[in-house]
């Protein structure tokens, strides 16, 4: 694959945005009774729009409330209703649908459902389909509060939690029955967004590895006192979510943070810089990009005081010591990834970021200003990009609109870089090389 057409690949993929997870994936939506199935009809809608194939399965008393013909004229598909269609089951059509979809997700999902799936029913179409398929399954439930709340219903979505099933939902709010409280059918627009994380991944970083770190570390001072920074972890997040986007199986390091692992991505807990670095050399073998997002501690306290600290004195010194440079130690690790630091400064950013990029020869950087208003504990930032021979400013935008176009210049490089050793390494030898070669085949 030439660079060019690399880069072709990846300014599409970014231009579709969320849309691109979405594109050709078949999604089997399921349609159980109550009120909540008129919100099914903008979902499909939404589906469509996203780019997906949707074929809509109902339940029989889903048509009491909306009628098939409504999701036939949304979907362009004749819906499923009857697991006894002769002319769909002469040719096994619960299993043709069954292996078709990339995803089932059920929306409404009333208490029945719940309870007939968790415990293997399968006396209609739609519980047949879910047993009989290999794709993930989504529920998005909706029902009165109390029967949400009930000890049985619980039980189900424990039980089917536990089997891998997705729960979307359910929101707070008021009810078609006249009370209010949990069971509202999430949104359209939320179920869209979190089912596009469950659809099997497609992008240029397919069959890839990264890994990421993310967060601040926290370096022990005694029992209850630690140095750290005002690092959130948003961005290190979202470059996990926007690379898991692209494809990429994706390894998520991370300091404490108050933030919900991004769907698809497996994380690593850890507290401090040293844990951090032993956690990076575990999970480094067979990794082609590393992003190093995480503020990680400079010094760590030489001791960590076994008993709490008592204030005795009207001051306290600190001895610090060096943590590992966990960055360039993966850089000169043997295989080297593509490796990618930030850079958070608080002034000469550029000067800065630069001198960074070659002290631990890096392939790119992303830096941007901090302080006490800038960049910490915000949902928007601005970055300035930077490789060898390139430059890019991505202006103020949310964390993930950043995320999102800086992983696109990650995966462009990236390419660009593996397409030039490919080139390489089928280049014709030198002259000295190849009359070695031809003199040791006379000899």
């Amino acid at each position: 694959m030439t660079a060019a057409c690399d880069r072709h690949i990846v300014r599409a993929w970014v231009k579709k945005g969320d849309n691109r997870r979405m594109q050709g994936k078949r999604i089997l939506l399921g349609v159980t009774d109550g009120i909540a199935a008129y919100k099914s009809a903008e979902l499909v809608r939404r589906l469509v729009e996203h780019g997906a194939q949707v074929q809509v399965v109902m339940t029989a008393a889903a048509g009491e409330f909306v009628t098939p013909t409504t999701f036939q004229a949304l979907s362009g598909r004749t819906v499923r209703t009857d697991l006894w269609d002769a002319a769909a089951e002469a040719a096994m059509g619960h299993i043709e649908l069954a292996r078709w979809a990339d995803l089932v997700l059920v929306a409404p999902a009333s208490a029945d459902f719940l309870a007939r799936l968790a415990h293997g029913l399968a006396d209609d179409l739609l519980s047949t389909l879910c047993l009989a398929t290999a794709a993930p399954i989504a529920l998005a439930p909706a029902m009165n509060h109390l029967m949400w709340s009930n000890a049985a219903t619980r039980a189900n979505v424990e039980l089917l939690g536990a089997r891998g099933v997705h729960l979307i939902g359910p929101g707070v709010g008021d009810q078609a029955c006249g009370e209010h409280g949990p069971g509202r059918l999430a949104e359209p627009g939320e179920i869209v967004s979190q089912v596009a994380q469950w659809l099997p991944p497609a992008g240029p970083l397919l069959g890839r590895r990264v890994l990421l770190t993310a967060g601040p570390t926290r370096e022990c001072i005694d029992p209850v006192r630690f140095v750290s920074n005002r690092s959130s972890g948003k961005m290190g997040f979202a470059m996990a979510q926007a690379m898991r986007a692209a494809g990429a199986e994706v390894v998520l390091v991370s300091g404490p943070v108050s933030l919900p692992t991004p769907p698809g991505v497996r994380r690593v807990d850890v507290e401090s810089a040293e844990q951090m670095y032993a956690a990076v050399q575990r999970e480094l073998p067979g990794t082609a990009i590393f992003i190093g997002t995480a503020a990680v501690a400079d010094y760590r306290p030489l001791a960590c005081a076994p008993q709490k600290i008592k204030k005795n004195s009207d001051s306290l010194a600190l001895e610090l010591t060096r943590t590992t440079d966990i960055l360039a130690q993966v850089s000169a690790s043997a295989p080297r990834p593509f490796m990618v630091g930030f850079a958070a400064e608080t002034n000469a950013v550029e000067h800065y970021a630069l001198a960074k990029l070659l002290a631990k020869n890096l392939d790119l950087i992303a830096a941007n200003e901090v302080g006490h208003t800038k960049a910490f504990d915000c949902d928007d930032n601005s970055l300035l990009v930077l490789w060898r021979g390139g430059r890019l400013e991505l202006p103020v935008a949310s964390k993930q609109e950043l995320a999102r176009a800086l992983s696109g210049v990650i995966v462009e490089q990236f390419l660009a870089q593996q397409a030039a050793h490919e080139r390489d390494s089928s280049a014709p030898r030198d002259g000295a090389e190849l009359a070695t070669r031809e003199g040791a085949r006379a000899s």
